[in-house]
């Protein structure tokens, strides 16, 4: 298997782009190819899937040990011919100074080949210094190549490919000229979520076509052999114990943000998914529990406020006990009302709060939360790891009891606390991943069966 990380040097230099298209060509090409995401991204994911329609998975140093982060590699490209990690950030960059979380990290983990995508605006002959300062940081990083982005012309693509091959012995796999059909808009400083554009087929479709005529793809759809690597998964644990549970997801244009393992995971435990559509869906259907992800609902708000119906009844099911998990957009969808620029739409309000929108962030990066006592279904005083990343503040009468988390690192809903408890419900604005740090889904749905 030949497996790759698609990293640069900065935020935004377009590797998110770059690995747009190579996934959407080389899912076309290749019968098996497998993708990854570093770090806790929910959006860039989505657009990887779109384009390739394959799951992808991300790989987090904060929320996964080293052996996991292996792991599920290794499970999700046992049959690969091909697997492709996007990088966060620069490829050195992470938040400890070791660089023991850093994209380069995760190259040495899994034996990637780094691509490094750079950002060429405003750069002829300095893009020396900086290829040979990466190559020789650390020795022990692999290079694939390099892809030249944001280049400017004819003109300018000949002065950074004469001073790439006069000073340095890296590769070139790709030049990409500047382009329009490239952008696509941000939303809440990251790209916006593939399934709040609507013309995301057409977005990747020109994307696809830009990068196939830029970069090398030989160099990757000639590796697509029947070499597989000899790493097999771990075996599905199907348990019976929860055959009869059925969970209804929240999942449309408001609501998308949840981690694929996850859903593997919930599905591996035997348990039944219906997916409910806040937006058009007039009724619950028959489950035993709900989960309300994060998501963009703020931009629905008139049409999530107008399906009185299911409000209703979600309101109802969590008035009658029944148990309910929901993380930042969907905390703010049980709330009494969003406030977006001057108005306010009328919600669920199962929370006694409202809700504000705000321009800047309120909470936004990594967590760690502490379990208290009167917590649904985590263990007291356990240590959870997470991460936020809200513009939003949930504004209410609460008391310290009324929650089952203390903040350790982040906001949550006031710097101190986090994770609204009401009746069986936990609504948090931390995003919390099942992994060996906090086997959530376990004992989510042990209490689902416990109230059944």
């Amino acid at each position: 298997m030949n497996s790759y990380l698609i990293a640069s040097t900065k935020k935004s230099s377009g590797k998110t782009t770059v690995t747009i298209g190579l996934t959407a060509i080389l899912s076309k090409k290749c019968k098996q190819l497998s993708l990854f995401k570093k770090g806790p991204d929910y959006i860039d994911p989505l657009w990887l899937s779109a384009a390739s329609n394959r799951p992808c998975y991300n790989l987090d140093f904060h929320t996964m040990t080293n052996n996991e982060v292996r792991d599920l590699f290794c499970q999700k490209t046992a049959k690969s011919e091909i697997s492709m990690v996007e990088a966060n950030k620069g490829l050195f960059d992470g938040v400890k100074l070791n660089g023991s979380d850093s994209n380069a990290a995760l190259a040495k983990l899994l034996g990637l080949k780094v691509i490094l995508v750079i950002d060429c605006e405003g750069m002829t002959r300095g893009i020396a210094p900086l290829v040979n300062g990466y190559t020789s940081f650390d020795t022990k990083i692999k290079y694939h190549g390099l892809i030249l982005n944001q280049v400017n012309g004819s003109r300018h693509e000949d002065k950074l490919i004469a001073s790439i091959q006069k000073y340095s012995d890296i590769r070139i796999l790709g030049s990409i000229w500047k382009n329009k059909d490239l952008i696509i808009e941000e939303q809440h400083l990251g790209l916006k979520p593939y399934f709040l554009e609507s013309l995301a087929h057409k977005k990747i479709q020109a994307i696809k076509k830009v990068i196939r005529t830029s970069v090398d793809i030989v160099k990757f759809t000639n590796l697509c052999e029947k070499n597989h690597t000899s790493i097999m998964p771990t075996t599905t644990n199907r348990l019976k114990k929860f055959k009869n549970i059925t969970i209804g997801i929240a999942s449309d244009k408001a609501f998308g943000f949840y981690y694929q393992d996850d859903i593997d995971k919930l599905l591996s435990h035997g348990v039944k998914i219906k997916y409910i559509n806040t937006l058009k869906d007039k009724k619950l259907p028959c489950i035993d529990g709900l989960i309300i992800g994060g998501g963009f609902p703020e931009l629905y708000l008139d049409k999530l406020s107008r399906n009185t119906s299911l409000k209703k009844e979600i309101k109802s099911f969590i008035n009658n006990y029944g148990p309910t998990y929901a993380e930042c957009g969907g905390l703010m969808y049980l709330s009494k009302s969003i406030k977006f620029k001057n108005r306010k739409y009328k919600m669920i309000g199962a929370i006694d709060g409202d809700t504000t929108m705000h321009d800047q962030p309120v909470g936004r990066g990594y967590v760690h939360l502490e379990t208290k006592q009167k917590h649904l279904w985590l263990p007291h005083k356990k240590s959870i790891p997470g991460h936020e990343f809200h513009h939003s503040r949930l504004e209410g009468d609460f008391a310290r009891n009324d929650f089952a988390f203390n903040v350790k690192r982040g906001y949550g809903v006031d710097g101190k606390s986090d994770g609204i408890i009401v009746k069986n419900l936990i609504a948090t604005y931390s995003h919390i991943r099942d992994t060996s740090k906090i086997r959530w889904i376990k004992n989510f749905l042990d209490f689902i069966v416990k109230n059944k």
